[in-house]
This record gives structure tokens, C-alpha cells and sequence, in this order.
């Protein structure tokens, strides 16, 4: 660690910092949980026993009866060259461990020692593990998901769109399972390997020189896109020089059009590679619209979503047009269900439903859709008094209100 300045060694400032450190960075050379041998073995077309032989993953499971039954294997980046394993791997897994999710991050085969398929590989078996192991991991193996930074995320983002449902006649039971993610999430991925904002140092060790034309579009991850696909997350910078925040963006853009669900954030300020970015505050955010994302799908806790629909009137009127929100009461974790209200009608699909339970519910009034003005803010016409049961899978609920 390099000296500071003398002024920047004492005071409220140094001191800050120092504590955000402590608090946010592991020991230095933490060992962490022992790596789990994905192929103990030996993984096929190992060439030879070392370490970066042997693809692993490390276990992070969150405290004992915290768990929610998700869990995600974790790509650390760093252009199939390296892996970034502790700003983009262990401190994101530390921070899933904090929400009751299971983590593994994945130590997987690099160029120029190997080439395509091998990361591949890598990636679908440790999925594959988690699913032959959930008693094990106290996981749900409907809820197991793939993350990915920069390269890692062109891993991940590969897997997405690369998966199998598994060999049933295997000899080998973890082989059986799926390798297909139940969710992805990507953070400054690399995804097109063909497009001017391709990143070439990635593709370059990934496939060597000279790749095929065809093999470099089917592993330009946004033409490879399905109905299948599973829903994304996805965020990156605008000022990311490295790889162009336009890979997200035509990630994106193909889920869309292929009716995938997915949420993408671009941030205005932030380089390429920040990890959790505790440094920056508004990119440090990512993680808490991630954290959202997770509990609108209905990832951090279980239960069966329900379709809710119903009337709101004020003053024997209907509602002319406002907002309705089911908050759940009895866990954090839990989806919240959000619906527009127009002339007095709402809807919340059971795709976006609530989970069975109860709810506080909380009605805006917007006002009226008219050229002039009818109200000076929106106004919360609930204040916690009305709250709701939410049942089966169909519920109607007519809230009367009087202003």
C-alpha cells in the first residue's frame, strides 16, 4: 500500500475512508470457503493438474435458517485472460449472503491454456452441481441462476442463451440435470463478439486467431436470444470504454423482442470494472435495484403468485386515474403488487401478482387526465388503515373511500 500525503493521513476524511474499507473489503489474502472440484476427477480436455486445471467453485452459503432457497454461480471477469475473483466474485457473494441467497463462485478454465468450449463447460456443470446438490446447498433447484462481470458476463450471458436440459441416460447424476439458469445477471457484460463494440481481447482468448465467422456469431451472445432465454438483470456505465454499455443494450433489446423479461440500468458515471462500486454513490445503487428485481420475481422468498383485480371509489365516484400498491405485511421479501387505476379499474396479472398473504394497501390519486389542473400533488388516500388478504389464485377487492 503506497503512503498518502500527510494531510490525507489523519482527520475526518482519512478516517472515513479507512472505515468504509473495513467495512466493505475482506481481510487481505482471505482464503475464503475451500473450492469444491467440479470434476474431481479431472474435467475433460484438462491438459494438465494444476489449479487452473481444475474448474471450482467456492460455497458461499448465507447463516444458518436465513437461506431463501436461491442460488447463483457467480463469473468473475477479467477477459478469459484472469479472474477477478474477489471484487467480482467474493465481495458480491458476501453481499448475496446478507439477502439469504447461496452463492458459487466459479473458478473456471482460461485462455490461452483453453479455448471455447471449456468455460462453457465450466459454467453449465457448476449449475448442473448446484441443481444434484440442493439438498445439500438447502437450495430450490427451480431457483438457481448465473452471474456474470465483463467477460464473466459473456460467460453468463453464453450460458443464458447455450444451455441443454441434460443427458437423463448419464452415468453420472450430476450430468442429468439442466445446465439452463433460472435467472441471469450481468454487470458490464461482454456479450457480441462480431459488432463494433465487441471486445476483442475477450474474444481473441477465448477462440484464438482466425475464429469462423459462424462461430463467432453463435457466440455473439445478442443473436442467440429465445423465448427461452431466462430473465435478465443487467447494468452497466455509460463512460465503460472497455466494453461499450451497447452490449447490454442489444442484450436487451433482444430479450425484448423475443418477450423476455429484463430490467437493464445504465449509469451515467463509472469506469469499466467497479465490482460492488462502494466508492461511487449512485453506481453503489446497482445492488439495490438488483435486491428489488430479485423480490419483485418472486426470488427471495416462496409462494405462489395470485391475480388481483378490483374497483376503487372516492365519494361513491370511481377513482379517475392513480396508483394501487399491496405491501406485504409479514416479510420484506416478498413481491409487491403494483397496478394503474383508471376510472376506478385495476388489474395486477398473476405473471406480477402478489404471493398469498396480507397487505397494507396504499391508493394515490393522481389527479384527472384532463388539460387543466384538478390537484395540487398526488395524494395517498390510504394511510395504512385498509389492508387486504390475498388468496388462491383469482381475488377481487372494491375499495369504497371517502376523502
Amino acid at each position: 500500500m503506497t503512503s498518502a500525503p500527510r494531510q490525507w493521513r489523519s482527520g475526518p476524511i482519512f478516517s472515513a475512508m479507512m472505515l468504509l474499507g473495513l467495512l466493505l473489503s475482506p481481510p487481505l489474502l482471505a482464503a475464503g470457503p475451500e473450492p469444491v472440484l467440479l470434476w474431481p476427477d479431472g474435467a475433460p480436455g484438462a491438459v494438465g493438474t494444476e489449479d487452473q486445471d481444475k474448474p471450482a467453485v467456492r460455497i458461499y452459503s448465507p447463516p444458518e435458517g436465513l437461506g431463501n432457497g436461491t442460488a447463483v454461480v457467480i463469473c468473475p471477469g477479467g477477459g478469459y485472460a484472469i479472474l477477478a475473483t474477489d471484487h467480482e466474485g467474493t465481495q458480491v457473494a458476501r453481499w448475496f449472503q446478507s439477502k439469504g441467497v447461496t452463492s458459487l463462485v466459479l473458478r473456471y478454465r482460461l485462455g490461452k491454456r483453453y479455448k471455447h468450449p471449456a468455460p462453457l463447460e465450466d459454467v453449465q456443470r457448476a449449475i448442473r452441481y448446484a441443481r444434484a446438490n440442493a439438498s445439500t446447498l438447502k437450495i430450490s433447484p427451480d431457483r438457481v441462476g448465473v452471474m456474470g462481470f465483463s467477460a464473466g458476463g459473456h460467460l453468463a450471458s453464453t450460458l443464458a442463451t447455450h444451455f441443454d436440459r441434460g443427458r437423463k441416460d448419464s452415468q453420472d447424476p450430476i450430468d442429468r440435470e439442466s445446465c439452463r439458469p433460472d435467472f441471469a445477471i450481468l454487470g458490464y457484460p461482454v456479450v457480441s463478439l462480431t459488432a463494433d463494440f465487441s471486445h476483442k481481447g475477450s474474444g481473441g482468448n477465448l477462440l484464438g486467431e482466425n475464429p469462423s465467422p459462424e462461430l463467432l456469431k453463435n457466440l455473439s451472445n445478442e443473436t442467440q436470444v429465445t423465448a427461452e432465454t431466462p430473465p435478465t438483470f443487467m447494468f452497466h456505465t455509460a463512460e465503460d470504454t472497455g466494453v461499450p454499455p451497447e452490449n447490454s443494450v442489444a442484450f436487451f433489446l433482444a430479450l425484448r423482442k423475443a418477450k423476455v423479461p429484463a430490467e437493464l440500468h445504465i449509469f451515467q458515471q463509472g469506469p469499466h470494472g467497479v465490482g460492488l462500486a462502494p466508492g461511487e454513490p449512485a453506481l453503489f445503487t446497482w445492488k439495490d435495484r438488483l435486491h428489488d428485481w430479485l423480490r419483485q420475481n418472486g426470488l427471495l422468498t416462496s409462494g405462489m403468485r395470485a391475480k388481483v383485480s378490483g374497483k376503487v371509489t372516492v365519494n361513491g365516484k370511481p377513482l379517475r386515474w392513480g396508483q394501487i400498491s399491496l405491501v406485504p405485511v409479514d416479510s420484506k421479501d416478498k413481491p409487491v403488487g403494483f397496478a394503474m387505476i383508471s376510472n376506478g379499474n385495476f388489474q395486477i396479472p398473476v405473471e406480477r401478482g402478489p404471493f398469498a398473504g396480507e397487505y397494507d394497501v396504499v391508493i394515490i390519486d393522481q389527479g384527472n387526465v384532463i388539460a387543466e389542473p384538478t390537484i395540487e400533488d398526488a395524494k395517498q388516500l390510504t394511510k395504512g388503515q385498509i389492508r387486504a388478504t390475498v388468496k388462491g389464485e383469482v381475488n377481487v377487492f372494491d375499495f369504497s373511500l371517502s376523502d
